[in-house]
């Protein structure tokens, strides 16, 4: 399932569109990695673990390429050997599929 997830384009969104919660969250959820953690049914997070800071930035800079070709932005706390990447649909006030999407994108890195 998270080869097709990742193969997806995210759909611009620009409001109006509900949340997923619920059965379609959890079956979205099961299609990326199990590091990535859903937070109150808002927002996806996972933290990835590098040896040094220059591999962590790389991974960094690899992520905002993807975010860039999607069109759909996460938040990205970088530190030594450590990188936090959050997810969620601004317009939406919550998940959506692209959140997925993005992720999927990610873990394939």
């Amino acid at each position: 399932m998270a080869e097709e997830l990742k193969m997806q384009r995210c759909v611009p969104c620009e409001g109006g569109v509900p949340p997923v919660r619920g059965g379609e969250l959890t079956a979205l959820a099961g299609e990326v990695d199990d590091g990535w953690k859903v937070v109150d049914e808002h927002h996806i997070e996972r933290e990835f673990s590098f040896p040094d800071f220059a591999k962590a930035l790389e991974f960094t800079n690899a992520v905002g390429a993807i975010a860039e070709d999607e069109g759909h932005h996460p938040d990205i706390e970088l530190g030594w050997g450590r990188v936090n990447v959050k997810l969620w649909t601004h317009a939406a006030g919550g998940l959506t599929k692209n959140d997925f999407i993005v992720a999927a994108k990610i873990d394939a890195l």
